[in-house]
């Protein structure tokens, strides 16, 4: 066996690692895909020669690549990345990229928390990517994202707490609140008109951007019962649906395989909701302050 098949190989074995690593901090699979490629295509150049940790070596390149992807994203200059002939890995080995395998890898990650990672500054969630899901030590991350180990565990730190949304002055609203949305969202799901009206105060109301209202529904409707009856006949959105903090408070975010694609925030009077708002305007989403609620 010649060098390059002993690399494809050793490649081939970390692949999966290297992948779950992309996938963390790119939140799309075909991103990752094109992030693991690059590592392959560096390492099919460069060799093997004076690296003596394989794994270590393909995980900080990958982290570099995708911290080059998120920058690149932040400021809206994405590029695809190119391969260089004679440097695929063999074809029959290449990773392939289907909705079904997204679908199951965003499942495993957590919808939610890509939604949150997705709010992070690049260097943020690089550092807590690689430290607090694959144990990578501060030293190895403060020489990927340029910086001293104190500032890559402060990175870490922040990115925790929005994560956790532990720094919000309003938690002792926050049990309250769940409740209620959790009940409505249950309800929706079930179709339960009745539960749902329950749910919603006599003078409830609705507004939804031009972003999120749905073909033919009015943007805007007044009244419990009439909206509840509307929104169980339209509701194929709410399987993905999951709660979040909105801003401080308990609300929904929908982002099928953790693409956000509309938010719902409530306003809660009592055990009651007396409004409701649906966003979906990609502008105002991404100025919204979003963390993560555990099931």
């Amino acid at each position: 066996m010649d060098e390059r098949d002993w690399l494809a190989d050793q490649f081939e074995e970390k692949r999966g690692h290297l992948r779950g690593v992309a996938y963390r901090m790119l939140g799309s699979l075909s991103d990752a895909d094109d992030a693991v490629q690059e590592s392959w295509i560096r390492l099919s150049r460069n060799g093997a020669e004076g690296i003596e940790n394989l794994g270590g070596w393909l995980t900080t390149v990958v982290a570099h690549v995708c911290l080059d992807m998120l920058r690149s994203r932040h400021a809206k200059r994405e590029e695809p990345l190119e391969t260089p002939a004679g440097t695929e890995p063999p074809p029959q080995q290449h990773a392939k990229s289907d909705p079904e395998s997204e679908a199951l890898l965003a499942d495993s990650v957590g919808l939610a928390l890509l939604v949150v990672l997705d709010r992070l500054d690049p260097a943020e969630r690089l550092a807590f990517v690689l430290h607090d899901m694959f144990d990578l030590p501060f030293d190895e991350i403060a020489g990927i994202v340029g910086r001293s180990e104190a500032a890559a565990r402060q990175l870490a730190s922040r990115a925790r707490r929005r994560v956790r949304g532990a720094d919000l002055s309003t938690a002792d609203t926050i049990p309250g609140q769940r409740r209620v949305v959790d009940a409505f969202i249950s309800a929706l799901r079930a179709g339960d008109v009745p539960s749902l009206v329950n749910l919603l105060d006599p003078e409830f109301s609705v507004r939804a951007d031009r972003f999120a209202a749905p073909a033919g529904v009015p943007s805007g409707i007044e009244g419990a019962e009439a909206w509840a009856k509307m929104a169980v006949q339209t509701a194929r959105a709410a399987r993905f649906a999951r709660l979040a903090l909105v801003d401080g408070s308990v609300g929904l975010v929908i982002a099928p395989k953790g693409r956000l694609t509309r938010v719902l925030r409530f306003t809660i009077a009592g055990e009651r909701i007396a409004a409701l708002e649906v966003i979906g305007d990609p502008e105002r989403l991404q100025q919204l302050d979003l963390a993560v609620l555990e099931g």
